[in-house]
């Protein structure tokens, strides 16, 4: 059991599934679940995919990078990226082939909908990484048309760069929310991809990815996401998440997780990431205060930390209960 649902003192729900923890020298720290099962890493695994097209020939650094590894919610910013992205390339949001939607984030899909506008492709949440592979294969005389493909080139090389990075084979080919190419990985192997990518040397097509989401963190999720808080509040850490309550980790010394909660549920990801987090830098869970806290993230905001570790659970309008990690404690 991964996380539980707490209400009026009473264990309401529970999240079970599969999370391991890698030291800084690779070394399986704590494992639960079926951590070496395959599974597919779903939006997790975008800053490998921004990896190999950075590989192929990309042209992308800093904010727009960031943005092409990104799950984003659709504001302002996000959109006009995803669109400088496919001009740069000479395209535009209509050679997108991920799926029409709204905003993620509820301000701007409000203010889609108040302009009379619907659903389109350039504000779904994965059209940074559609227009970063559009602009991939112009860079690489590929063609565009069939980006999505499996038997594609630029997916061929996303594949070599997602076995490469987890150290394992892929064991199954799927169909993404977006309409990408999915690869199926063990939790323990999306894992080590992480610490391969804040690891690698700098300049490196991996580091550049891994520097361009801490340092834009915004642009890889949100101004009110929980990813861009847990970032800002962690100096050196690169996290990301994924559909069907997947997400990964990795710090600046190569010290990594990763959580797959077995029932899809994403509530439960976020209390599990920042409880592995403590485990691994030794801070103790809970609002113990700094003082009792060994610091091993130097500039850690603990507070917030301990404000995105369990999130609320309401009854008539007030909080009566927290969903909350149950491994590890």
């Amino acid at each position: 059991m991964l996380a539980e649902v707490v209400r009026s003192d009473v264990v309401e729900s529970r999240h079970r599934g599969s999370a391991a923890a890698l030291g800084a020298d690779g070394s399986v720290l704590a494992c639960v679940g079926a951590a070496t099962a395959p599974m597919f890493p779903r939006s997790s695994n975008k800053p490998i995919q921004s990896a190999a097209m950075l590989r192929c020939g990309l042209d992308l650094d800093g904010n727009l990078l960031a943005l092409a590894a990104a799950s984003h919610s659709g504001e302002d910013f996000h959109v006009a990226g995803a669109r400088e992205i496919l001009a740069g390339a000479g395209l535009t949001e209509h050679d997108l082939q991920c799926p029409p939607d709204l905003p993620l984030d509820v301000v701007a899909r409000d203010a889609l909908l108040r302009a009379g506008a619907g659903p389109d492709r350039v504000h779904m949440n994965c059209s940074g990484k559609h227009a970063a592979m559009l602009a991939t294969c112009v860079a690489a005389g590929w063609p565009t048309a069939s980006y999505r493909d499996p038997d594609h080139p630029l997916q061929r090389e996303i594949r070599q760069a997602v076995q490469r990075l987890a150290g394992e084979p892929v064991t199954a080919v799927g169909v993404d929310g977006c309409g990408a190419p999915l690869f199926a990985i063990s939790v323990i192997g999306l894992a080590r991809a992480f610490r391969g990518l804040v690891l690698a040397e700098p300049g490196t097509a991996e580091r550049r990815v891994a520097d361009a989401m801490r340092a834009y963190p915004a642009w890889t999720s949100g101004t009110t996401r929980p990813e861009n808080a847990l970032m800002t509040a962690v100096p050196g850490l690169l996290t990301k998440s994924g559909a069907e309550g997947v997400g990964a980790f990795a710090l600046a010394d190569g010290r990594a997780g990763a959580v797959k909660i077995d029932d899809g549920a994403q509530r439960g990801v976020l209390p599990v990431i920042i409880a592995l987090l403590r485990e691994l830098t030794g801070e103790p869970a809970g609002p113990s205060g700094p003082a009792a806290r060994t610091g091993r993230v130097p500039g850690a905001d603990l507070a917030a930390l301990d404000r995105l570790a369990v999130a609320p659970v309401t009854g008539g309008g007030a909080t009566v209960g927290e969903i909350r990690a149950a491994w590890p404690r």
